[in-house]
């Protein structure tokens, strides 16, 4: 839909993405693809892993790994909420890209 103004535009429209870099640090509690799962599937956030350096001792998952999303305040707020809830550290970086023209 192609308007000239703003303010016509659905509600249900955000175009304040931002894009972030979240480090989580497993702690044997969660499951790392179940995690994964949970914010996909439940959350509805896109990511992509960056890296991931995880353990696995008698069915517990320990380490850290850092995706990079693309989501907007009030997603980024419900995944922190959801890593807080289940006791997961995390910390979130703003990325910022240079683009070169």
């Amino acid at each position: 839909m192609i308007t000239s103004n703003l303010l016509t535009l659905p509600k249900n429209v955000n175009l304040s993405k931002k894009e972030l870099i979240l480090e989580v640090e497993l702690n044997g509690k969660m499951k790392f693809d179940h995690l994964l799962n949970a914010i996909y599937q439940q959350m509805g956030i896109c990511y992509k892993v960056l890296s991931a350096n995880v353990e696995y001792m008698n069915g517990s998952n320990f380490g850290s790994f850092q995706l990079y999303i693309n989501a907007t305040p009030e997603e980024s707020q419900q995944l922190e909420f959801f890593l807080n809830k289940n006791k997961l550290l995390n910390t979130t970086v703003e990325y910022t890209c240079r683009k070169y023209s």
